[in-house]
């Protein structure tokens, strides 16, 4: 039996300004009406396997756990990483709580962020990497190159083990423009895929042997990790002195057992927006677009609008991308460098960098739709079933107003509901609440007004997803 992990972490800031780092690009519908996370656990289907586990960032356990629910998707567990500290550790927690409940897991570990469009072929490079870890290989799969990328690490394999798979020579990381040209032209050398399989115990063994301080981490990061309602939340100060590398530096590199499948099933890392192009169908004159867009005398071009119509003119090999809060356009020979943008937003202290102006809470989301001194207008939506904490604000008073739906509300030592078309107004420093007792969204507008508007003003009495005063928002 499989087991299969998911890395659902990771900011894909390459694609800004749809991804950011509270929303990145796992959890955004970019080929299909699926999630790319979604769309990973989908893959799984078809496979003897349990179910998936499942780690991500802390920040990221709501969406995580709604996109599951979205599309009745289960998992063995979600665990949260309080830090990040790349794939290395990640697998090796992962790896670890597996041998709790099972006898030498056969792993088969999957980014979240990734697209593979031929799922058969996928499923049987999956049984011929089995096949080779079963004999203690740690088994990558390599991509064969479509062209020279100087945007994904290589893989050399050496010779055959048998018909499975060959040994692994070595890994090269990302490649200038002349080495990767020359790469291409070899069919030795094969694109990263970053998907392995292999026994827990083989990837622990070697990770013992070739880094022995982060594997004492991992042990204890697990050890004193805390059940969190549906989520495993490992131990942060571990972590906090676990070494930060990647699987394929601090494990494939050093390991006698590596070994390599091809693999060919149209896989892409969707790492950036040439990617989204190279995938998505387009028209006639090689376009891809996506929202309300109208192109005219434009060639080559990928245009995607969220919110506003977008037009373009007398173009050709463009990238323009439009969200509610913020436009990008670049030439697409120069996609890869938007990253320089997302770190100057994140030293500028833009929220731009992280959040969207729609922002995803574990009850539902809400849209700042307009703002100014002193008075700020949010669209809140409130999935049924939903509450928000029972907290108050020393800076701002809140007016509520019903859209549709219906609205449970705590006011001091009132409780009481209101339909569509009513409202009420919450005075600063009041203690109030509100929940979904209904069946369908609860949408509402809510104009805060006051000398300090920001999320931070809160502080929380009580709280259904177990949020503390240290967690921003509603």
């Amino acid at each position: 039996m499989l087991h299969p992990v998911v890395l659902a972490g990771g900011s894909g800031s390459r694609l800004w300004p749809m991804s950011r780092a509270y929303y990145p690009k796992q959890f955004l519908k970019l080929v299909n009406d699926n999630s790319l996370l979604q769309n990973t656990l989908m893959r799984l289907d078809g496979f003897e396997s349990s179910e998936a586990l499942v780690i991500c960032n802390e920040e990221h356990r709501f969406v995580v756990a709604e996109q599951l629910r979205e599309a009745n998707l289960s998992c063995d567990s979600i665990i949260l990483e309080p830090i990040g500290r790349n794939t290395a550790p990640a697998i090796a927690i992962a790896a670890l709580k597996l041998l709790q409940d099972h006898d030498d897991p056969m792993m088969v570990v999957l980014p979240s962020d990734h697209l593979i469009q031929n799922n058969q072929a996928f499923q049987e490079a999956v049984l011929k990497a089995t096949a080779l870890a079963e004999k203690g290989h740690l088994v990558v799969f390599g991509i064969e190159t479509q062209y020279p990328e100087t945007g994904y690490g290589y893989i050399l394999r050496g010779e055959k083990i048998n018909d499975s798979g060959s040994k692994l020579e070595r890994f090269i990381e990302k490649p200038d423009q002349a080495t990767s040209k020359q790469f291409h032209g070899d069919e030795n050398y094969f694109w990263n895929s970053g998907m392995f399989v292999f026994k827990a115990t083989g990837y622990l063994d070697e990770l013992k042997k070739h880094n022995p301080e982060m594997m004492k981490c991992c042990e204890q990061a697990l050890s004193k990790s805390k059940v969190d309602l549906d989520f495993l939340r490992l131990d942060k100060m571990s972590l906090e002195c676990c070494p930060e590398d990647s699987i394929d530096y601090a494990v494939m590199e050093h390991t006698k057992m590596g070994a390599v499948v091809e693999l060919s099933s149209g896989w892409s890392d969707l790492g950036s927006w040439n990617a989204i192009w190279d995938v998505r169908d387009k028209d006639q004159n090689g376009n891809v677009s996506h929202g309300d867009v109208i192109l005219e005398n434009t060639q080559g071009s990928l245009v995607f609008s969220e919110h506003k119509l977008v037009t373009t003119v007398g173009v050709s090999d463009m990238v323009v991308v439009e969200t509610k809060d913020a436009v990008m356009v670049a030439s697409k020979d120069s996609v890869q460098d938007v990253k320089s943008i997302v770190e100057k937003l994140k030293t500028d202290g833009r929220k731009e960098f992280c959040d969207f102006r729609e922002v995803h809470r574990p009850w539902g989301k809400y849209d700042s739709i307009d703002g100014g001194h002193r008075f700020q207008v949010k669209h809140i939506t409130v999935n049924p079933g939903g509450k928000l904490s029972i907290q108050k604000h020393y800076h701002r008073a809140e007016h509520w107003i019903i859209v549709s739906g219906t609205a449970k509300v705590t006011k001091g030592k009132e409780e009481f509901y209101l339909s569509e078309n009513e409202s009420t107004f919450i005075p600063l420093g009041v203690v109030h609440g509100l929940e979904n007792p209904g069946r369908i969204p609860l949408e509402m507008i809510e104009v805060q007004s006051g000398s300090y508007l920001d999320e931070d003003d809160i502080v929380r009495y009580s709280d259904a997803y177990g949020r503390d005063n240290n967690e921003e928002g509603k």
